[in-house]
């Protein structure tokens, strides 16, 4: 690491071979207390003759006689050094314990604050404690159980200061219970390295040595001691808060320049990917995004109304009205748009639409990267092209026009980091908490691309354990012990939530997504119409939608995949992901797949589990979405190989190769295309009038799967009326089975005939009474119809059904069916 930025100015040298203890006291105003401190310290030292020792006061730019007292008492007693800044100002705590310890020469190291708030006396327990073997460091806990707290703190501001302490130890050093008790006994040695390498120069830095600590294995114990409140404490409960803002900062000077540019490079890339989006929000819509962002705005929309107002974030009825939506069921992303709900308010949906996309994007990327750095490869560049295609890889940037809850990935790399960390059994229960926290807000981002991830993982660590065994002799105890703890902290917090899912209100089964759903063979060979040699009209027909081209990694990033593997065929992990690549590969082909180019029909490995629970709503060709980081890992491994080859020929070579493999299927911006506006009829209120309270609007035809924006009317407008019909995935039949839209009705088939057809059936008064039940069932008040393609079709249609002409208002023609009004 890097030097400290402000070098400590050491002081002269001396023979410290025989210091036994040093005492460090940071000063900064403390001209009153600091004298009856180093008299106690003096006079408990000195009652031992056997014992040499220094004091070491470092004056932190005292503005009042600190230094003076300082010098007085180091007058009376050799052993005691005064040390200033050299420019005289004041740094902090941690730039005066940093050039007290630095400077000390003992074998073991005391740091004790001026007020000496914990008695000196105190040393000889943590003494005895830090001689016993393997000990390196015995600090005082005010918090250990045994602990005496002579003279208590303002109750609220001692509330306040173990709140603060609580947060810092959850965040940065789990495990230990009193972070910023200035009274610590450290192994010197361990101590100077600990203070060299640290940065913070504020009150952080008791917690920066004790991760360093805690990160070269050096066991720290914390001693039960005697403590009581001075008046005029230097440390307010705020100065928790800042605590944890140095150790953020500590992380981000952690960060290179390279780090920094990988980081910009994939906001960046987001960024000229939806380009045009950003362009125009108010009117630019995802050319390929069918109807979904429209729906994704109202999820945001509604979830923003739903907290503001206090209401059920699991369940609306301004959709699907009067029998409402079951959000859980709909992956509404709470883990986002609950906390964007500001963004959402103040800037609009189009707004969090375009953030989630774009950070989103970045965001997996720079995991991706952040876990291919720590556990793959030393070169950081090696690292960004793994990360780069694992998040940007065509099966993501497909589903990048559409499902944001299958581009934001970026806590899968983190689930997957801290497993790895359970493998090692250090920390086994911090780890598994925290793999339960994480998991839990996963499930609140997307549930299938967290069960797609468990997939992945269970592939990899089976065969990584077959080829591995030794190391998964070890490792299988701590992570199978994490993974309980998880499950122990993440079943609780989603019990209700998921209990609402699967058996709430307007909850279902399973869902029906029709046929071509598994990928061909062919799809992993060719190149998506969104990749830069792509063809739409190419790629179209082997996938369900444009939003589902989850294969497309195309013919030359398979070959060069396939050359690493046979290149590192020795390694465990190249094999094992191999395999996991294969066998997600495989599974996504589906129930029955056909030999390309002739009529040879093949079982696929995917009926064993279709008809299993979750896996039968699962659309089989997104499991090729798990071979996107499995191939970035590989990648990012032969990138590694190659840039640390002895031969030019073969970095060149190698580099290029990787190159081209990869330019093919560079994603292109996504085309956007502008929306229609929404009628004065919505923006202007006039629907006020027709509208009772309980009542819906009947658009023509009715919102769903084929058209939705009545969904953005509502969204841009404050969620003013309900509406019958809509875009959701709901229950239908008495098996409950889950179906994009809402329940059917022979009203709403027949809107959707007409405007698809733009023939005029027969209407009598079996159709009229039909459509008089319907609009009931629907709590109708008015029935609106924009124009549209075979409008005059539709507007015959509704004009037979109801037996009388609509109304034109605020650019749409209207009919007034609201049973308050005696209609």
């Amino acid at each position: 690491m890097a030097p400290h930025p402000d070098p400590v100015t050491l002081p002269p040298a001396v023979d410290g071979g025989g210091v036994e203890l040093s005492v460090v006291v940071p000063a900064y105003n403390e001209e009153s207390r600091l004298r009856p401190t180093l008299d106690a310290i003096r006079a408990h030292l000195s009652a031992d003759p056997a014992l040499t020792w220094e004091v070491i006061v470092v004056d932190d730019g005292s503005t009042d006689g600190t230094a003076r007292v300082a010098r007085e008492a180091a007058a009376t007693e050799p052993r005691i050094q005064v040390l200033t800044a050299p420019d005289g100002a004041n740094h902090g705590k941690g730039d005066a314990l940093r050039r007290g310890v630095l400077s000390s020469y003992g074998r073991r190291v005391l740091v004790t604050d001026a007020d000496l708030a914990t008695p000196i006396e105190e040393l000889d327990r943590l003494g005895k404690l830090l001689a016993e073997a393997g000990t390196a460091a015995a600090i005082g806990s005010r918090a250990h159980p045994d602990s005496l707290i002579e003279i208590h703190q303002w109750r609220v501001r001692e509330w306040l200061g173990r709140l603060g302490n609580r947060l810092i130890r959850t965040v940065a050093v789990p495990g230990i219970h009193d972070t910023q008790c200035g009274f610590k006994l450290f192994d010197g040695d361990k101590a100077r390295a600990a203070f060299a390498d640290s940065r913070l120069d504020g009150w952080g830095i008791d917690v920066e040595i004790l991760r360093h600590f805690r990160r070269e294995g050096w066991p720290v114990t914390e001693v039960p001691v005697r403590w009581s409140h001075r008046p005029g404490s230097k440390v307010r409960p705020l100065d928790y808060g800042r605590v944890l803002l140095e150790l953020l900062r500590l992380r981000t000077r952690s960060l290179t320049r390279v780090d920094l540019l990988i980081v910009l490079g994939f906001l960046l890339a987001a960024f000229v990917l939806y380009q045009d989006l950003w362009a125009d929000l108010d009117r630019g819509y995802l050319a390929d995004a069918g109807q979904d962002q429209n729906q994704w705005e109202w999820f945001f929309r509604v979830t923003a109304e739903n907290v503001t107002q206090l209401r059920n974030p699991l369940f609306t009825t301004l959709q699907g009205h009067p029998e409402g939506v079951n959000l859980m069921a709909n992956t509404v992303m709470l883990g986002l748009s609950v906390p964007l709900t500001p963004v959402t308010l103040l800037l609009g949906p189009p707004v969090t639409w375009a953030l989630v996309l774009t950070v989103g994007l970045a965001a997996t990327a720079i995991c991706w990267y952040r876990v291919f750095g720590r556990w793959l490869v030393a070169d950081r560049w090696a690292a960004a092209v793994g990360a780069g295609f694992a998040a940007f890889a065509p099966p993501m940037i497909s589903h990048g026009n559409a499902h944001p809850n299958f581009l934001a990935l970026f806590m899968i790399p983190v689930i997957v980091d801290r497993a790895l960390r359970l493998c090692e059994g250090r920390q086994v229960v911090r780890d598994g908490i925290l793999l339960g926290l994480f998991t839990t807000y996963q499930i609140f981002l997307g549930e299938e691309a967290l069960l797609l991830a468990a997939m992945g993982m269970l592939f990899f660590g089976a065969a990584y354990a077959l080829c591995r065994r030794d190391v998964a002799a070890v490792a299988w105890r701590p992570l199978l012990r994490g993974t309980l703890i998880g499950l122990a902290v993440c079943l609780p917090l989603v019990a209700f939530p998921l209990g609402w899912q699967f058996f709430g209100p307007q909850s279902y089964t399973q869902i029906m997504h029709g046929d071509n759903t598994n990928n061909s063979p062919r799809a992993f060979v060719e190149f998506a119409g969104r990749s830069l040699a792509g063809d739409a009209e190419d790629a179209d027909p082997l996938a369900m939608n444009r939003t589902e081209q989850n294969a497309f990694f195309g013919w030359p990033v398979l070959l060069l995949t396939t050359v690493v593997v046979l290149w590192l065929r020795r390694s465990a992990l190249v094999k094992a992901l191999a395999f996991t690549a294969v066998a997600a590969a495989l599974l996504s082909l589906g129930v029955k797949f056909r030999i390309p180019s002739t009529d040879v029909v093949l079982t696929g490995p995917w009926w064993a589990l279709a008809e299993l629970p979750l896996f039968e709503s699962v659309i089989e060709s997104r499991v090729a979405m798990i071979c996107a980081p499995v191939i970035g890992a590989l990648l990012a491994l032969a990138v590694d190989r190659f840039t640390v080859a002895p031969s030019m020929v073969l970095r060149t070579g190698g580099l290029l190769a990787v190159t081209a493999a990869l330019l093919p299927v560079l994603p292109t911006p996504y085309p956007v295309r502008e929306r229609a506006p929404v009628p004065a009829f919505v923006t202007e209120g006039m629907y006020r009038s027709y509208l009772a309270d309980g009542e819906s609007m009947v658009t023509v035809p009715l919102p769903g799967p084929g058209g939705a924006d009545p969904l953005y009317w509502q969204s841009s407008t404050g969620l003013g009326f309900p509406l019958a019909g809509g875009y959701f995935n709901g229950p239908w039949g008495p098996d409950r089975i889950g179906i994009y839209g809402s329940t059917p009705r022979h009203t709403s088939n027949l809107f959707g005939e007409v405007r698809n057809s733009g023939e005029v059936p027969e209407i009598g008064p079996q159709w009229q009474a039909q459509a008089r039940a319907d609009l009931k069932a629907w709590r109708a008040g008015v029935v609106v119809l924009t124009p549209q393609y075979n409008d005059h079709a539709l507007y015959a249609t509704v004009e037979r059904l109801l037996g009388r002409p609509g109304r034109p208002v605020g650019g749409v023609w209207v009919w007034d069916v609201g049973t308050a009004r005696g209609e």
